[in-house]
């Protein structure tokens, strides 16, 4: 398996921009907290190899993401079984190009990628409007106005997080409460993480 250091070497390889880093240093550690929380304790450092590089093909073909994804990624050394997660994430979904995405989440792991991708979008967005910048102080029932509210964070589409949740066989609170605990759980190590790059 591809480690930690070549993934992030990797994803770097194709996303230069501050924010996409970010989204995807978040994505991964929301999926390592995910796995030990859903026992998958043996498979954490897996889980979060697929979370950073969920976006590789984003920045630079927006308009191909999840289709470009597997030629970048067999270029990278990458196995299927993580390439198969990426492109999960995008299942049901018609990109940029017109196509609509054809990859099914199996897995608990892809279907907790596909659920939480575009929350972890919103939650941050939401922390940016408190005095604190931060989630550690959020709570759910301030998440949900803000979830409710169809302007805000209007690029954070509710119908995938509620088909993510569909899913799961989860209730959308139950989602939208952990993702939230998953991201003020590891909010310092994102920021640290994101120093370094700076």
């Amino acid at each position: 398996m591809i480690t930690r250091d070549e993934a992030f070497t990797l994803l770097k390889q194709y996303n230069k921009d501050s924010f996409h880093i970010q989204h995807s240093l978040t994505v991964e550690a929301v999926m390592k907290w995910f796995a030990k929380e859903l026992g998958y304790g043996d498979d954490v450092e897996y889980w979060g190899i697929v979370g950073l590089l969920h976006d590789i093909d984003f920045e630079l073909y927006p308009e191909e993401h999840c289709l470009k994804a597997p030629e970048l990624l067999r270029n990278g050394g990458v196995s299927e079984d993580i390439i198969h997660a990426v492109c999960s994430h995008g299942y049901g979904i018609t990109v940029g190009c017109g196509t609509t995405i054809d990859v099914e989440p199996v897995h608990e792991m892809e279907k907790v990628l596909f659920a939480t991708d575009e929350l972890t979008g919103l939650i941050g967005a939401a922390a940016l409007m408190r005095p604190s910048k931060s989630t550690k102080d959020m709570e759910l029932k301030s998440l949900k106005k803000k979830y409710k509210s169809k302007g805000f964070a209007a690029g954070c589409s509710r119908e995938v997080i509620e088909r993510g949740a569909n899913q799961l066989g989860w209730e959308l609170n139950k989602l939208l409460e952990m993702t939230l605990q998953a991201m003020a759980a590891t909010e310092d190590i994102i920021n640290e993480a994101m120093a370094q790059e700076i």
